[in-house]
């Protein structure tokens, strides 16, 4: 499974064989079970993970016990709570898998010593992190300016593999909508695209 982490990485990155067998021989391939957990809020993260497939979330519970889903990760894409692992202090988050998945994880010694060791390899990930940042501005900016339509559109093209396999709640709970909104703004999509001159 690790040469589909290969593949990715070679697509942005000119690391020697020498370094893609470190970073081989530091990571871990992890299988993991349709809603089974990776990081419970309260845990510490010390980890970078790669989905190599399958559908992951991140999530976290309000003061009334309602979950809020921040983001979910999909094949080729990372999951991290960067907070607690930057900071060692107990994450507020939770992630979970809302299918079954493989995931490609490196403790963080490890990693950091691979940033260190790997000059390629810091620099793809510092543009990635760069990017993550662009990302999250935007999602935030969508968040607070953006009517519902518009969010759900975004989410559509944001994760185009998993948008109908995702329940409902979560779905609304990421576009910081009720499940009756998303009702709504899902129903007047499909009418309108059934009937463009509407």
């Amino acid at each position: 499974m690790f040469e589909v982490f290969e593949k990715y990485l070679r697509g942005f990155a000119e690391v020697s064989n020498e370094e893609m067998a470190r970073i081989e021989q530091a990571a871990q391939i992890k299988k993991i079970r349709k809603w089974q957990s990776v990081l419970h809020d309260g845990e510490v993260w010390r980890s970078m993970c790669f989905i190599a497939d399958g559908c992951c979330r991140l999530y976290r519970y309000d003061k009334n016990g309602t979950d809020h889903t921040v983001r979910f990760g999909v094949e080729h894409w990372w999951m991290t709570d960067p907070e607690s692992y930057n900071n060692g202090t107990p994450s507020d988050y939770n992630i979970e898998a809302l299918s079954a998945s493989t995931l490609i994880i490196w403790n963080k010694d490890d990693w950091e010593k691979l940033m260190n060791d790997i000059p390629a390899f810091k620099l793809f990930f510092d543009r990635l992190n760069a990017k993550a940042f662009e990302m999250s501005q935007r999602r935030i900016f969508s968040l607070i300016s953006s009517p519902a339509e518009e969010r759900y559109l975004e989410y559509q093209k944001t994760y185009p593999k998993v948008f109908n396999k995702v329940p409902l709640h979560m779905v609304a709970s990421y576009l910081g909508i009720s499940r009756e909104t998303l009702s709504r703004v899902r129903k007047d999509f499909v009418k309108r695209n059934k009937n463009p001159s509407v």
